[in-house]
């Protein structure tokens, strides 16, 4: 779940065919009837063709936009984060572009602080939210996971990758933490609102009296990697593809380990406001296109999460 409680989203459907005809007598070219629209940028009114074969699945609207406008909270290496360069690079968008060419579209991914993503969503700032969410039942029926109110109509998910939670440490450093039960007297960083800080409040409300857990969350992880690297905390917890990539990275691998195995294993989801049935089966049908061409398990590999890979797309498969 965080997997992001983690993690770190439509209308008739509506065809256009767009016939192009290209005759050449002499030095005469007559064009065919229809409009046909080049898609070499990776958006546009597109016509079902075999650079964009799923292009007729979208809802006009977005077609005729030619983007899929993401929200995402880019900071989440190797899910989504800035390169050296500022490129926003990862897993989800290596997926988002195979799945945009199925399409026809471009899917341009804006930062969000991961906590307000739906709210994005609802607010129709972003179509929708792609950012290694996990899929639950509480977000698909706007249930807010602490107060167990209801704050929404809730989306819809688009499953596309299953991740456990794991927690990390300073390397050379554990203190003998391997479970969440040995966190108990100790202090955890987290991201806000993800499901490892969910698991984070659920163990300190076990912990024995005497042995407080103490939390700090953060608005996005790699704030919480800062202050476990500075000393200010005994271990963090993220998803096992995010731990394991800073166990691997941070200070060329020597700054963090990954401790004890995975817990809550559950989907990572794309999120679609539940009036955008359209856009949902669309994309559900690019994600089962990837799979099938094997584009998806390029890019799984690419990232070295091999572990989480689907072999199809589901709808709202979280518990």
């Amino acid at each position: 779940m965080t997997a992001r409680s983690t993690r770190r989203t439509t209308a008739a459907q509506s065809r256009i065919t767009a016939v192009g005809a290209i005759a050449v007598a002499g030095a005469l070219l007559l064009a065919g009837c229809g409009d046909q629209t080049d898609d070499s940028d990776g958006g546009s009114d597109t016509t079902e063709t075999s650079a964009a074969p799923l292009a007729d699945q979208l809802p006009k609207a977005v077609r005729d936009k030619g983007v899929i406008k993401v929200g995402s909270d880019i900071a989440y290496a190797p899910v989504e984060f800035k390169d050296d360069s500022g490129k926003t690079v990862g897993i989800d968008p290596d997926l988002a572009d195979a799945m945009g060419k199925q399409l026809g579209v471009k899917f341009e991914f804006e930062n969000g602080t991961f906590d307000t993503l739906l709210t994005g969503l609802r607010s129709k700032r972003y179509d929708i939210a792609m950012s290694a969410m996990t899929d639950t039942k509480d977000r698909q029926e706007g249930i807010d996971a602490d107060t167990g109110k209801k704050v929404g109509e809730g989306v819809d998910f688009v499953d596309y990758f299953t991740a456990g939670v794991s927690i990390y440490t300073k390397k050379g450093a554990d203190q003998g933490i391997k479970t969440w039960e040995d966190l108990c007297g100790k202090k955890i960083v987290v991201q806000r609102n993800t499901v490892s800080h969910d698991l984070a409040k659920a163990q300190a409300k076990e912990c024995p009296a005497g042995k407080k857990l103490g939390i700090e969350a953060f608005d996005n992880d790699q704030q919480a990697q800062t202050r476990l690297r500075s000393g200010g905390a005994d271990a963090g917890s993220s998803d096992f593809p995010v731990a394991a990539y800073a166990a691997k990275t941070s200070g060329g691998g020597k700054d963090f380990e990954v401790v004890g195995e995975q817990v809550e294993a559950a989907p990572y989801g794309i999120a679609i406001d539940k009036s955008n049935a359209e856009l949902r089966d669309a994309l559900k049908a690019a994600l089962d296109a990837i799979i099938k061409n094997g584009e998806y398990e390029k890019i799984i590999a690419k990232w070295g999460v091999e572990a989480g890979a689907v072999k199809e797309a589901t709808v709202n498969g979280g518990k």
